[in-house]
């Protein structure tokens, strides 16, 4: 970070951190907190100029409490070396970002990128039960706790989940973690057309079984389940009745991902299950909990505006110069967001600009 003429190291611990953000605060700098980069673009431009605050040097796994199945990790942590820990124990974080490898838990977090496991496990406001957070004025704030049950105190774990660094620098996490999977099978089930695949996902949806993620190509519905092989086979026959599902690779998972290796915009598109057919293409991924990824060449305004006829809402995470719309659309939520922006960042020094209605 670059403050008044003077070259700072990256923050080391979290005093560190809060400090050089106050710093920031005080001479009203702008301020961007940066992970890995890996979504560094998403959402709008800053409205100003801002210096990176780096969490680099925040990258332990500060405590795995294995027998409470728990872990505790610096924001600068990678998610991959956060599952490597964890499988020592055979237990796992269950959310699968985009580019595990690379991106930090904290980045993660502020984007609220969660995967296909979502519709088993749920999404990472699901799964976290503590946070610190460095607040403008140098405070550290924490909410939650180590242990599962714990619900007392401000649900800071929720309200930053998602809010793209604009509240406070996350500077660790305590989440809930659950065993790895004995067993695990990938199925493809293909259709003639996008409607008989969204029809499937919504029959299966309908049904008592355990599946561990479902996602929608174009026509074609990916499954996974984890298990024991008896279990695995039990729900894949019962799925084969709707559909002629077969084995497929697990990597099929990383159709999200690829999704950027092509130019266009990506759109982050959310509709009820049974909209998905409406939307599903060959540059789309959804999961079935009705959550897409688009890569869009062209009329974002028009999608958005059929995306929010359908009851839904669409996020724009890689722009196109060629094609410009705001990030995030309208929401009636605004004022209320507002309303929080001030209490916790009233000199807007965190990313400003970037997220919804310009915070």
């Amino acid at each position: 970070m670059y403050i008044d003429g003077v070259n700072l190291p990256d923050p080391s611990t979290e005093r560190e951190l809060a400090d050089l953000l106050a710093e920031a605060d005080r001479a009203h700098l702008g301020v961007t907190p940066k992970g890995a980069a890996t979504k560094q673009d998403w959402g709008n431009p800053p409205s100003r100029a801002c210096f990176y605050l780096s969490t680099a040097k925040l990258n332990r796994v500060l405590e795995h409490a294995w027998a409470d199945m728990t872990v505790t990790v610096e924001a600068g942590c990678t998610f991959g070396v956060l599952q490597a820990t964890l499988a020592e124990h055979g237990q796992r974080l269950t959310a699968d970002p985009l580019w595990p490898e690379k991106a930090t838990v904290g980045g993660m977090l502020a984007t609220n990128d969660t995967g296909a496991l979502r519709l088993m496990y749920g999404g990472l406001r699901d799964l976290i039960i503590g946070i610190t957070l460095a607040l403008p004025d140098g405070t550290l704030a924490k909410s939650g706790g180590k242990v599962v049950k714990n619900v007392a105190g401000y649900d800071l774990m929720k309200l930053a989940t998602g809010a793209l660094g604009t509240l406070g620098v996350i500077t660790q996490a305590t989440f809930r973690v659950y065993p790895l999977p004995r067993e695990s099978r990938s199925f493809t089930a293909r259709f003639s057309n996008p409607a008989a695949a969204g029809e499937f996902v919504v029959r299966v949806l309908a049904e008592p079984l355990a599946i561990t993620s479902m996602q929608v190509r174009g026509s074609e519905v990916d499954i996974l389940i984890e298990g024991t092989q008896a279990g695995i086979a039990a729900q894949h026959k019962r799925i084969r009745e709707f559909g002629k599902a077969e084995p497929s690779d697990a990597s099929i998972f990383e159709a999200r991902q690829k999704l950027w290796d092509k130019p266009g915009a990506i759109a982050k598109i959310s509709v009820v299950p049974s909209k998905i057919a409406e939307f599903a293409s060959a540059d789309a991924v959804f999961q079935a909990t009705g959550i897409g990824w688009m890569r869009v060449s062209g009329g974002l305004a028009a999608l958005r505006s059929r995306v929010v006829a359908a009851g839904g809402s669409l996020n724009v995470l890689r722009p196109d110069a060629n094609d410009p719309v705001d990030a995030w659309g309208e929401t009636s939520a605004l004022g209320l967001m507002k309303a929080v922006k001030r209490q916790f960042d009233p000199h807007g020094t965190l990313n400003p600009g970037r997220f919804v209605g310009g915070i």
